[in-house]
Formats: C-alpha cells, sequence, structure tokens
C-alpha cells in the first residue's frame, strides 16, 4: 500500500478515535454527576485497575502492556479532571521522583501541588484542600521512609492506593566528570547508589539535600559539583546526563502510597496495610501475630517504629495480603485487637505492578 493511502487511513482512524473519545467523555461526566449526587469518590483505584487489566487481556495488536496503560492513564486523567478540579499534593518540588510517581497514577491533566514536606502533604488531604496525596514509604534498597510510617499515628487519612516505580538514577553535572569533587543528592539516592560511589568517586564530598531536584538545581549553579537523581531532574536545570543508571540494584524500586479519605473496595488482589501497639508484657507480639498463622494469612511487611507518646513503646507497621473485609482477614484483624493497646486499618488497596520511568 503507498504511503500516502496509509496515511489517509490512519487520519480516518485518528477521526473516529477522536469521536469515540468525546462520546467517552460524556459518558465519563454522567458518572461524575451521579458520584457527586451519591456523595461518592471521583477517584475509583479499584476500577482503574481492573479496567487496565482488562483492556490488556482483550488487547490482540502490536500494542505491549506498558503502552497501553501508559495510553489509558491519560485517557482517566483526562476523564478524572472533566469529573472534578482534582488536586493531588505531593512532597515536591516539581520534577522529584514523587512527583513522577503522582503523575504515573494520575497522569497529566489533573492539578498538582507541591509540598515541602510529607506532614504538608499530609495536612493538604487531612484538611481537604488537596483531594488526595502522594508520599514514598519505603525503597526496595534502603527500606522503609520512617517519617511517612510516624505520621499515620495521629492521621485520619486511608491508603486507597499505591505505586511501584522503578528508579533509576543518573549522574548529572554541567562540568567534566573528572573534576567532580562535589555530589549534591536525597539520603535515600545516596544510599542507593553507595557500591557506585564508593568505586567510582570515593573522595567526592557527598552533601545532603531536601530532594534530587533540589539537588539538580545546586549543581547546575556550582563548578566542580554534580547531582543525582532521574533525567527529569537534568532537563529541568540544563544538566548533561554523564552516565545514567548508577544504582547499585537493577530493580531498585520506590514504592509510594495514595492517601485519601476513604479506604478502596476489595479487587480480589489487595494489599492491606494496619498499626498497632501491644500491651507491655512477655510473648504480647508473638500472640498478636498468632491469628494471622491461624487463618493461612500472608504478611508481606513488619516494621516498627518508637510510638513517641511513651519510652519504650513501638508502633508496628505490618503490610498483608488480602482486603480487610475478607472474611479470614477481618476474623484475624479482631483477634489481634484483643492484644493491642491500640489498632488502626491504615487502609485496604490494590496490590498492583511496578511502572518504569527513566
Amino acid at each position: 500500500m503507498p504511503l500516502t493511502a496509509i496515511r489517509q487511513k490512519i487520519d480516518a482512524l485518528d477521526d473516529q478515535l477522536i469521536a469515540l473519545l468525546n462520546d467517552r467523555a460524556e459518558l465519563v461526566h454522567q458518572v461524575g454527576e451521579i458520584k457527586k449526587k451519591d456523595g461518592l469518590e471521583i477517584y475509583a483505584p479499584e476500577r482503574e485497575e481492573s479496567l487496565l487489566q482488562g483492556l490488556v487481556a482483550k488487547s490482540r495488536g502490536r500494542l505491549p502492556e506498558k503502552s497501553i496503560r501508559a495510553i489509558y492513564r491519560e485517557v482517566m486523567s483526562a476523564a478524572l479532571a472533566l469529573e472534578q478540579d482534582l488536586g493531588i499534593a505531593y512532597l515536591g518540588p516539581e520534577g522529584t521522583w514523587t512527583h513522577q510517581a503522582a503523575i504515573s497514577k494520575f497522569g497529566h491533566s489533573v492539578r498538582y501541588v507541591s509540598q515541602t514536606s510529607f506532614s504538608d502533604v499530609f495536612n493538604q488531604v487531612a484538611r481537604r484542600i488537596a483531594d488526595y496525596g502522594v508520599v514514598p514509604i519505603e525503597n526496595s534498597t534502603e527500606g522503609a521512609v520512617n517519617h511517612t510510617l510516624d505520621l499515620f499515628a495521629d492521621s485520619p487519612l486511608k491508603i486507597c492506593a499505591q505505586v511501584l516505580l522503578r528508579i533509576e538514577n543518573a549522574l548529572m553535572a554541567n562540568g567534566p566528570r573528572e573534576e567532580i569533587n562535589r555530589l549534591y543528592s536525597h539520603p535515600q539516592v545516596f544510599g542507593q547508589c553507595r557500591t557506585w560511589l564508593r568505586e567510582n568517586f570515593p573522595d567526592a564530598d557527598q552533601i545532603e539535600v531536601s530532594s534530587t531536584t533540589r539537588a539538580a538545581q545546586i549543581a547546575s549553579q556550582e563548578c566542580n559539583a554534580a547531582a543525582l537523581g532521574g533525567k527529569l531532574a537534568a532537563d529541568l536545570y540544563g544538566l548533561t546526563v554523564l552516565e545514567a543508571s548508577v544504582q547499585d540494584s537493577a530493580t531498585n524500586t520506590t514504592r509510594f502510597l495514595v492517601l485519601g479519605h476513604k479506604t478502596c473496595p476489595p479487587t480480589g488482589k489487595d494489599r492491606t496495610s494496619i498499626m498497632f501497639s501491644v500491651r507491655d508484657k512477655p510473648g504480647s507480639l508473638y500472640y498478636a501475630l498468632t491469628p494471622f498463622n491461624s487463618f493461612n494469612i500472608n504478611l508481606s511487611k513488619i516494621e516498627s517504629r518508637p510510638s513517641k507518646r511513651k519510652d519504650w513503646e513501638y508502633f508496628f507497621f505490618v503490610d498483608i495480603k488480602g482486603h480487610c473485609e475478607d472474611p479470614d482477614l477481618l476474623k484475624a484483624l479482631s483477634e489481634l485487637e484483643e492484644h493491642c493497646s491500640f489498632m488502626k486499618i491504615l487502609g485496604s488497596y490494590p496490590d498492583t505492578v511496578a511502572v518504569t520511568i527513566n
């Protein structure tokens, strides 16, 4: 078929696509009106993941899963913006990995509000200035982000979704590599690149800053300095990427949580997060966790943090396979509470797969 004829077919398909997208937008608007009338949440992560999985399963063409998800992420982002002027608070500034995680979940059509601290993100959502918030919770190399864990103790917010983001950090600078004697980055990134730094820049000063974007900003203004962070930060501040993918682990992944006011309904493949503290007596933690074994429920993570309410008292944060409305998990949580001085369900949400941004 001649090139001109192929392009004419593409143009005709584009005409059909834009008409269908507008038809879809009209239906989305009707859904939004019903949700507002009934007091329902605009964002429905359980519906989102079910839709994406269904589209991937039905696809019989050349488009891979990654492309289908990326295309429909933006289609659904436009739909969210039509239903409501959705505001998403995130740990900024613009260009951080948290910002990119938020975009990977909500797309480019919604409104993003940069915050300077974890507590500000929680506060914006709790006061309903923002509809949802995005914060990091753990990295596959460096472990938990403790400040995020601490904020859940006194927060009314629920976890309604998660983002697993594969992260590739780059070395970026405005000068030659051999002249670099100072490196700027977030402490978590220095930890993720520890072996590479020891082998490549053993004598360089490592200067911790609030974000990878801030690191890139400083490096762009100084001679003999470089930053470690995402390529987007290099683009924002006109830096040259001297080496890509410098993290020690090829599967370096950070997990982010989406904060809202309601937890997510069951999807059939869920994760539940809880926090609790046990009574101060021998065997209390063992007996608290026994119900999960009795009901054959898998615990995928457990972390402890000082409660900051009483000396030597700890909060335990646990991730559980399943939804808090599942009958067996409901019984296990009820039995757990009998051994606790404090217990709180932080939320149930779809157990999603990792996405890659580089």
